[in-house]
């Protein structure tokens, strides 16, 4: 990835407050319900999220891809907070087909969604459907990124028309299967060069300082409980909006 510095760039910020797995004993202040995401959503835009990464989940606090239980959920957040854009999920999370992501897409119709080429994958004959239906639909796509191998396979796809014209955003997952899933600011080094939007997220104490390093990339960020609960020292933060306040302070650099 560029070791550029971009000029005047002001990183978008998109909080990731939950994620599939975690749920009030790894944080009691991490959001299942539908009440407890709102709230969160509340306090991280007024903390200087600009956007959420929405998971939500069953009845038992489950990782869901319910339709009904995201079209409940959207209709919260926008009465509560309009101004904030909602980009869902469609992980799998080790529970979901290629069938059920696309089911997902096609019943809640979201603006934004986040796709992992990894997880399409698993079902190419699929592919073209998912990603045709969202060029249809007005769905923008972001593709979350593990590694560069999926960056190749990403460009395959685009190249053969199978990924539409328009769809290049990209999330880059950095440490995902490092040791301890610690990240580090270098891991950014084994991404490819690219000309699209792209935002980071990264796992552990060093959440922060790898975001850093993304923004002064020209890159954007997602920060959140959903791959981060402590801060460098190793602490537990408040909350999300505590680390979304603290991210930003760090992206908008000493004060004169």
């Amino acid at each position: 990835m560029s070791k550029t510095l971009p000029q005047s760039h002001t990183p978008y910020v998109l909080v990731a407050p939950n994620g599939a797995r975690r749920g009030h004993a790894d944080h009691v202040q991490l959001p299942v319900s539908v009440q407890e995401i709102v709230s969160t959503s509340q306090s991280c835009f007024l903390a200087g999220a600009d956007g959420i990464h929405l998971h939500v989940r069953d009845d038992q606090g489950q990782h869901s891809l319910d339709a009904g239980r995201y079209l409940e959920t959207m209709s919260e957040l926008r009465r509560a907070v309009p101004e904030m854009d909602i980009q869902i999920t469609t992980e799998a999370a080790g529970i979901f087909d290629v069938p059920a992501q696309l089911h997902c897409l096609q019943q809640v119709t979201p603006n934004w969604a986040s796709i992992s080429v990894r997880e399409i994958a698993r079902a190419p004959d699929l592919a073209d459907n998912v990603y045709g239906l969202c060029a249809e639909q007005g769905t923008r796509v972001q593709h979350i990124l593990y590694d560069d191998a999926d960056a190749a396979f990403l460009a395959d796809w685009q190249a053969r028309g199978i990924v539409r014209d328009g769809q290049t955003d990209r999330l880059l997952v950095l440490g995902r299967y490092t040791s301890g899933q610690e990240s580090a600011p270098e891991d950014l080094d084994h991404f490819r060069q690219t000309h699209s939007s792209w935002m980071v997220c990264a796992f552990g104490k060093r959440e922060h300082a790898c975001l850093k390093t993304a923004a002064d990339r020209g890159g954007d960020v997602r920060v959140g409980f959903e791959n981060s609960l402590t801060n460098q020292d190793g602490s537990a933060w408040a909350n999300n909006a505590a680390s979304v306040s603290a991210l930003v302070a760090v992206l908008k650099g000493p004060q004169q």
